[in-house]
Order: structure tokens, then C-alpha cells, then sequence
């Protein structure tokens, strides 16, 4: 990949700066974008980080999922740190940076850079100038009827202007692309991995909307009277017609608000909450969504189980990360529901697992090894629902001190499968009992337990989590990852993944899983084991076993069912 940053550097003296900042977030504030002005000035591939480019020095920020990874991709141009050392950040002074103001909220730059620099609001985007990327913008919105999501659109909004209301608000400005999808019940195909519909929406409290777009995405829901004419902006009149608006005041996210809107918002009205409520509304999932949810997983848990037997009994060749990957996508694509995967498939073998976000490349992969343990995961976009999924596998016996490790992440992951949600309410609590095993034996991990999933959107959406910090309550409805792991650098990694729902059981709220797939007996110290967790895993695979071994062939199906 070219080296950019002498081209970056040499702007700085035109636009006045001392650097320049590059976050991975497009304007939508998206995880997953098609555009990757980070990996264009750093190489680094992974899905949440900031560089700085300074005149003599180079910063990239990250957290610990991609800890291994950063210093592979860009260790040789950029200081790497934690994004710890943002807050605040001191590790150089009195600078002026420069930055897009749409890329950036006024909270990120209040936390990370006012107390000891200075920020310069450049309108162009420099990464741009050097090099720009195409965006498809020609893949139209679509809209999934009430029997899909479960609720209308005039239902949605009720619960908005209810909100609004209540906090004495005229307006609401959702910048989140996916939290404007819940809300008019549509989807797009903005994401590389997700249904997003670039677009934001104005709700006003008397349930006018204002759809923010690009006309060509919109013609479908036009045509079909989805929006009404005048309830569509396009992206490029919003600053006149915003102007417009009759009222006094705005709620805006702080999460995806930019600055650059946010300074249109407040030239007028004033900003009275930054809070988008839609962000918990989305989290609570309806019976609808959990129903498609289930079926979707059973579909899932088909095309993995097929792909496990494959890998682990019916393969004899010598076949690399890339083609384990991609012969797991195929097994995917034979059910017709299947659009495409929930994001790129990890499949690290030996020393690659250890890189927790490892993607495996045709040109630099690894060969899988019969001795080598083998991470892989995986998800799909289904119509309706998205999966995501880690299985950890072996094809020949293991080390003892191997089978130890495995056997005490699958004892958090069990602790997080079984916990009573009514004592342990937030993902703070719950995430203590999945490290439980591991730090007894002074070992963890540097990522979270687990993260919320949106319905057919996101595989990572908030607010709820489980992990050091989230104090958001588990509610009935929520669909969180049960995802505990460890990684021995330059060795292997193992995680054990499945998706779980909320359900409440006369008044006791307790988590159900989602994910119907085996997993790995050949790695487990039984006796490291209680009654009740192998009580726990015995159920698990008789469930997994009725659920999808009617979808299997006889081969298949004997092979699951030793699980039992």
C-alpha cells in the first residue's frame, strides 16, 4: 500500500496545522463503512481507530481487540496506544489539529483534545484530496412490512413525540443511520456488511418527518408512497431548509451528531438534550423480531454444523484460512434467505487466533495445520435476522494446559448463559462472572464479554453490553453476545460464541440462546467441569441436535448427535 502521510504532511502548511486527525468513523458514525480514510493513511484494516499525523510523528489509537494487529499493520509508521490515552490526550501540546467537522462529534473533541491543543475545522477532507474513494450510492432504500418488524411506522413515532413531549422538545434530529431504519421500518445497502440506509431524520413533536437523502436511494419508498414527497430532504438543501423549521428547540445524539451539524442545528434553535431515545427502543426487541431472530439462527446453526463436520471429518486436503472462510460462506449460500455476511469472516489458525480480529488475506494466510487450533467467527444477514457466531476447533488431540484454557472459557461462557439477570441487571455484574475462571488463574481478556445486536441491522448495536464499564439494565427483549476468550500471543486464540436473547419466565428475566451449533468436546477437561455445567451443555446440544437435524444429512446427523 502507498505511503500518504508525506503527502498529508505537505498540506499542513497551507491549512495552518500542526496535524491532522483521522478517525475510522465516516460521517454516519457507522462501525463498518465502505469508505476507510484510516486504513488509507495507517494500514490498518481493524474497525475502531484514530490517527493522528503530526509533522515528525505518527499516533494510532486503538483498543485491546486489535492490540496484535495494529503493530502488524502500521507498527512501522505510528506509536501505538490504547484509546485510554485519548482522553485528555497529552502526549503532545499546544498543537493545532486539524479535522473534519463532519467526522467528528463536540464531545470527542471536548474529551480527547481541548485541554491541550487546539482544533481547526477544515471543510475539505484531507485523506480525501490524496485519495478518494468511491462511494455506491445507487442502491435504493427498502421498506419491511409491520408482519417482519412487528410494529408500524405510526406506532414508532407515537413513542418519539411521546419522548419528545416530555422533554418540552419541538424537534428531534436522528443522525444514526440505523436508528432512522427502525423508525420508518426500511434498510438500505450502505453498510459492507449491514443493511444501513445512509440517511438522517427530523422528527418534529406534532410527528411530521423530514427523510435526509439521497434522491436516488429514496425513489423506491417515494414510488410506493412510503414517504410522502414533501416528507423527503435531500442531503444538499438541508442547511436552507433546517433554517426554516418552526420552532425553538432540538434533541440531538451525542454519539452521531457532528459537529458540522450540530453548528447548522444551533445557528437557530437551541439544543436542549443530547440523548436519541431510539438507541433503547431499538435494543428491546419485539416478538416478531425475536421470532425471525430464532428462525434465522436455526438456518445459521445449519450452515455452521455443516461446515464443522465438513472441516473436522469429511476434509483431507491442506486448505488455508481464505478457503475455510469461504467454504463456510458457501455452505451459507445455499439457503436462499441468506443476502450476505454480518461482517468479514475471522478464521485465525495457531498464532492467528491470538489476533482477535484477525482477517486472513489470499496473498499472506496460513495454511491450517492438523495440530493447530482453528478460531472462527462468522455471521450472516438473513432475511430476517443477523447472526454472529465463534466456534473454536481442534483436528488432533491437544495439550493438557490447552484443554484447561478452553475448559475455563466455556466455563464463563456457561456462567453468562446461566445467570440469574434479576440479581445481575447490567453487563457490568454479568461480565465479572465470564472472567471468573480465567482470573483465578491470574489470565484474561482485552475485549468485552459481550455486545448488543440489532434485528436485521448492526451486528454490534448498544446501548447494552456486557463488559467492565456498561451499567445499562438487561431488559426483556435484548439480544446480547455471550463471547468469552483468551488469546496467548504468537500461539493461538480461543473464544466461544453464541448470540442470546432475553426472556422473561414468570416475573425472572433469564438469557435463551439464539445460536444452534456444536461446540468443541474434544477441547474440554471434563473433569474441570461441575454437574450443573454439564448438565448445561448436555441440554444445550439437545436442543441444537432438535432444532436442526432434520436440515442435515444422515452423516451429519449421526456426527451431532454424539454432542449428546
Amino acid at each position: 500500500m502507498k505511503n500518504y502521510i508525506k503527502e498529508l504532511r505537505s498540506k499542513f502548511k497551507k491549512y495552518e496545522i500542526d496535524g491532522y486527525v483521522v478517525p475510522k468513523n465516516d460521517d454516519y458514525f457507522t462501525e463498518y463503512s465502505k469508505l476507510n480514510r484510516l486504513e488509507v493513511i495507517s494500514n490498518f484494516s481493524g474497525s475502531a481507530g484514530l490517527a493522528i499525523i503530526l509533522k515528525n510523528k505518527n499516533y494510532l489509537f486503538t483498543d485491546g481487540r486489535y492490540t496484535i494487529q495494529s503493530k502488524i499493520e502500521s507498527g512501522k509508521n505510528f506509536k501505538i496506544y490504547g484509546f485510554e490515552k485519548l482522553i485528555n490526550c497529552s502526549l503532545f501540546k499546544n498543537l493545532t489539529l486539524g479535522i473534519d467537522p463532519k467526522l467528528f462529534t463536540n464531545t470527542q473533541i471536548k474529551n480527547y483534545f481541548s485541554k491541550y491543543n487546539k482544533i481547526k475545522y477544515i471543510e475539505n477532507n484531507l485523506i480525501d484530496e490524496i485519495k478518494k474513494q468511491k462511494e455506491n450510492t445507487s442502491i435504493p432504500f427498502f421498506y419491511l412490512d409491520k408482519k417482519i418488524v412487528g410494529e408500524s411506522v405510526n406506532s414508532k413515532l407515537n413513542k418519539i413525540t411521546k419522548y419528545l413531549k416530555k422533554n418540552n422538545a419541538d424537534f428531534i434530529f436522528i443522525s444514526a443511520p440505523e436508528n432512522v431504519a427502525w423508525t420508518l421500518n426500511i434498510r438500505g445497502g450502505d453498510g459492507p456488511n449491514s443493511p444501513i440506509p445512509n440517511s438522517r431524520l427530523i422528527v418534529s413533536k406534532s410527528k411530521k418527518i423530514h427523510l435526509i437523502s439521497n434522491l436516488k436511494k429514496c425513489k423506491q419508498l417515494l414510488k410506493n408512497k412510503i414517504i410522502k414527497k414533501d416528507d423527503f430532504l435531500d442531503v444538499n438543501t438541508l442547511p436552507s431548509k433546517i433554517i426554516h423549521l418552526k420552532g425553538k428547540n432540538f434533541i440531538v445524539d451525542d454519539k452521531s451528531c457532528s459537529i458540522f451539524y450540530e453548528n447548522l442545528i444551533k445557528s437557530k434553535f437551541k439544543i436542549i438534550k443530547r440523548e436519541d431515545p431510539i438507541y433503547l427502543l431499538k435494543a428491546v426487541k419485539n416478538k416478531t423480531e425475536i421470532k425471525n431472530m430464532i428462525n434465522a439462527h436455526i438456518l445459521d446453526g445449519v450452515a455452521l454444523t455443516k461446515f464443522l463436520f465438513w472441516i473436522k471429518k469429511i476434509n483431507k486436503k491442506k486448505i488455508t484460512e481464505v478457503d475455510a472462510a469461504k467454504k463456510l460462506e458457501n455452505f451459507r449460500k445455499l439457503n436462499k434467505n441468506f443476502l450476505y455476511p454480518s461482517f468479514d469472516t475471522i478464521a485465525g489458525s495457531g498464532k492467528n487466533g491470538a489476533i482477535v480480529h484477525y482477517r486472513a488475506k489470499r496473498e499472506k494466510c496460513r495454511t491450517i495445520n492438523r495440530n493447530d487450533i482453528l478460531l472462527c467467527d462468522s455471521g450472516g444477514q438473513y432475511k430476517y435476522g443477523t447472526t454472529d457466531v465463534t466456534r473454536t476447533i481442534c483436528f488432533s488431540k491437544q495439550k493438557h494446559s490447552i484443554k484447561n484454557i478452553f475448559t475455563k472459557v466455556l466455563k464463563g461462557h456457561i456462567a453468562v448463559a446461566t445467570t440469574d439477570i434479576n440479581k445481575n441487571i447490567t453487563g457490568k455484574k454479568i461480565d465479572k462472572r465470564a472472567r471468573k475462571f480465567l482470573n483465578k488463574s491470574k489470565l484474561d481478556y482485552a475485549h468485552g464479554t459481550g455486545h448488543g445486536v440489532g434485528f436485521f441491522l448492526n451486528v454490534h448495536e448498544g446501548p447494552q453490553s456486557i463488559t467492565k464499564i456498561n451499567t445499562v439494565k438487561i431488559r426483556e427483549g435484548m439480544i446480547l453476545s455471550n463471547e468469552p476468550g483468551y488469546y496467548k500471543t504468537n500461539q493461538y486464540g480461543i473464544r466461544i460464541e453464541n448470540l442470546v436473547y432475553v426472556k422473561k419466565i414468570k416475573k425472572n428475566l433469564s438469557f435463551q440462546n439464539l445460536t444452534m451449533a456444536p461446540i468443541e468436546k474434544e477441547l474440554i477437561n471434563f473433569n474441570l467441569l461441575t454437574i450443573d455445567e454439564k448438565n448445561y451443555l448436555f441440554k444445550y446440544h439437545l436442543e441444537v441436535y432438535s432444532r436442526i437435524s432434520k436440515y442435515l444429512n444422515p452423516n451429519e446427523r449421526s456426527w451431532l448427535a454424539t454432542f449428546i
